[in-house]
């Protein structure tokens, strides 16, 4: 199976799955993006999973629906266009012959899920939409930081070697956040030179990994004693964990 970013709009990525004659594909906000990457490939569009309500993900799923049949599965709890396979935590889906499992992760939206799979001798798989972001997070739009720093935790707690294919190429700017927080985060460091070097060949920096996530995103980090310190650097009030999570994304709106 092949993985592929299809860059969107100024960042987003539509992620595309395929096996050189099915494709699905992930949050497709520009239809015409999609279209033209399965007619370059000789692709049928068999499925379109959706992790969340905003228009940047969900624009193209009706006109992808109406030109080639694919089946749409998306959050149960969002206005996500219909028809619709409404999916909740724990629910599975099957599609190219791999089985994803549902997880529920709201922060970003209320009804914000992500979808999970370890398929057979490769690293398992993550398509986690706007709530994990490499050396960030999703903003809080709908929901609470206790909520988003449990869904992150849920996250973070899936294999090292899984891959985060997060939706947008927000990651030099999260580093430069992360760096803030972490300055002697040699990590932090050796990341942002390998993404330098990506980004300057105009390929993505994604996918991510969990292990790596861990090792360089604050978000991810707030037990650690530096996360802590530089939380409460910023807001002195931040003493528990999600008063600290709280604290880095207020900080991370205004920096």
């Amino acid at each position: 199976m092949t993985l592929i970013p299809l860059p969107a709009f100024n960042d987003n990525y539509i992620w595309m799955l395929h096996d050189g004659q099915r494709a699905l594909v992930v949050d497709p906000g520009d239809p015409q993006v999609v279209m033209d990457a399965l007619a370059r490939r000789s692709l049928k569009l068999d499925a379109i999973l959706v992790t969340h309500h905003h228009n940047d993900h969900i624009g193209g799923v009706k006109r992808l629906r109406q030109q080639t049949a694919a089946q749409v599965f998306g959050p149960a709890h969002e206005d996500v266009p219909q028809p619709l396979v409404g999916v909740t935590d724990g629910d599975t889906v099957d599609a190219l012959g791999w089985r994803f499992r549902v997880l529920d992760v709201p922060g970003h939206t209320a009804g914000h899920i992500a979808f999970y799979t370890e398929p057979t001798g490769q690293d398992p798989l993550l398509f986690c939409g706007d709530t994990l972001f490499s050396a960030g997070c999703g903003r809080l739009f709908e929901g609470t930081p206790a909520q988003m720093l449990q869904a992150l935790t849920r996250l973070a707690a899936l294999p090292d070697t899984t891959r985060v294919c997060c939706a947008h190429e927000y990651t030099a700017s999260g580093l430069v956040f992360a760096q803030a927080v972490e300055p002697d985060n040699m990590a932090i460091l050796d990341h942002q030179q390998r993404v330098a070097t990506l980004r300057a060949q105009h390929q993505p920096s994604l996918p991510s990994t969990i292990g790596l996530e861990k090792s360089i995103n604050p978000f991810l980090r707030t037990r650690q004693p530096a996360v802590m310190a530089a939380a409460q650097r910023f807001d002195a009030s931040a003493q528990t964990e999600t008063d600290v999570f709280a604290a880095l994304r207020t900080w991370k709106n205004q920096f």
